[in-house]
């Protein structure tokens, strides 16, 4: 058998080469073979047809050339994982070299291999699914969810307002929203302690309700890891003076006024106040029935309505609905406002102290009446604690003076009080 051999045929494509040799054996036999190293080392491979042997080299040209074979100077089982590197890679269209600097760039990061736990992780955390979600409209629902489970209206009302406050200062999707941007609007508000403590409660809950359905990761409630507020305002008790708290009464909103009355001259607690309905004021009777399930003690109690109480209370009197139906924290805040508009060009502002509206009423009434003991049952405290914690030391005749103050008080009668 004679085998005619020829010089190669040559199948360029930039700087790599392909070679066609062409045998005829016996004269009429034809065989066309290509020298592919497209896996790493010499392979013959024979075509009985020159284009399509032509066509193959071309192919595996281009491959070396665009860098897809760079398997060819590769041992065997090189080439083999580089191949099969390139079919894992294909349905995502990410070069080799991008999908590797990726790889080494996690496993930098997180210690190790630890890529495919990291990415189970994300996705556990932030579903393809969800949808973008402002702050007001989660809060809007979470609005909505409560009310149709007929949670108490004065929760509701005390969660809008803390919920209003958070959806002003923040306008951006909820998953957005870290910890840090919590903190730093925490850090620079003008508000009492107990009040931001409120507001961190209020964003804790709206966090909790965009966990539970997927607005926000799983275990990324930013409110949680924000600094505890401690509102605790210390031992030291501090009271009013005829002159301050007629002061507050003259630039106060006629909103607050009955509740602000309620407090001054008769001691009953904020929360307590935040309970009470007008069905509760028995003014032809003289009292306020504070019932059970609004005291703080548990125990029903009734609370004399003095004459200048009376007074603040008949213009505003209705029969049913609540004395102040906006909330704690609205409250406090109207009363932050009155106290900065007392101040004058000569005289400054009445200063706020903690609790200071029922330890005033206490330490009047001890004064005037000279029997702890009922001063205990009308304020809803042992004598004891208000030994201990309540009785300011105050004069018969500033006694006299706080339980004059009434809508016509004069201002000269409280004069003697700076």
């Amino acid at each position: 058998m004679k085998i005619k051999r020829s010089k190669p045929e040559k199948v360029t494509v930039g700087n790599f080469t392909v070679k066609i040799y062409h045998r005829v054996r016996d004269g009429k036999y034809h065989k066309f073979e290509l020298a592919d190293y497209s896996l790493g080392y010499r392979r013959l491979r024979s075509f009985s047809d020159a284009a399509e042997a032509r066509n193959e080299a071309l192919k595996i040209a281009r491959q070396l050339a665009s860098g897809d074979a760079t398997a060819a100077t590769m041992r065997n089982s090189e080439a083999a994982s580089f191949g099969r590197a390139i079919e894992l890679l294909r349905p995502t269209g990410v070069p080799l070299e991008l999908a590797a600097a990726h790889y080494a760039e996690a496993f930098k990061i997180l210690g190790g291999d630890r890529m495919i736990e990291a990415a189970k992780d994300f996705m556990r955390r932030n579903p393809v699914e969800r949808r973008p979600r402002t702050v007001k409209q989660v809060a809007d629902e979470l609005i909505e969810l409560k009310t149709k489970r007929n949670v108490s209206e004065r929760y509701v009302q005390e969660l809008r307002y803390q919920l209003n406050k958070i959806c002003e200062r923040f306008s951006c999707d909820i998953s957005s929203l870290t910890t840090g941007d919590l903190q730093l609007w925490f850090d620079r508000l003008d508000a009492a302690p107990r009040s931001i403590r409120n507001l961190r409660s209020a964003a804790s809950t709206l966090f909790r309700f965009a966990e539970a359905r997927a607005y926000i990761g799983k275990g990324e409630n930013p409110a949680i890891a924000t600094e505890k507020i401690n509102a605790k305002n210390g031992d030291d008790i501090e009271i009013y003076s005829p002159n301050e708290i007629a002061r507050l009464f003259k630039v106060a909103d006629d909103n607050i006024k009955p509740a602000l009355a309620i407090q001054a001259f008769t001691g009953i607690r904020t929360a307590e106040l935040m309970r009470l309905d007008w069905q509760a004021v028995k003014l032809e009777r003289d009292h306020i029935e504070i019932t059970a399930s609004n005291a703080k003690t548990a125990s029903r109690r009734i609370v004399p309505i003095l004459p200048n109480l009376k007074s603040w209370l008949e213009p505003h009197a209705k029969k049913t609905g609540m004395i102040f139906p906006s909330g704690a924290d609205y409250y406090h805040e109207l009363m932050r406002e009155a106290a900065g508009a007392t101040k004058t060009d000569t005289i400054p502002a009445v200063q706020l102290k903690h609790n200071a509206l029922r330890h005033s009423f206490i330490s009047y009434r001890v004064a005037t009446i000279q029997n702890v003991a009922q001063v205990a049952l009308e304020a809803g405290n042992s004598p004891a604690m208000i030994f201990a914690h309540y009785r300011e030391l105050v004069t018969a005749a500033d006694a006299k003076t706080w339980f004059a103050i009434a809508p016509e008080t004069p201002a000269n009668v409280v004069s003697i009080s700076k």
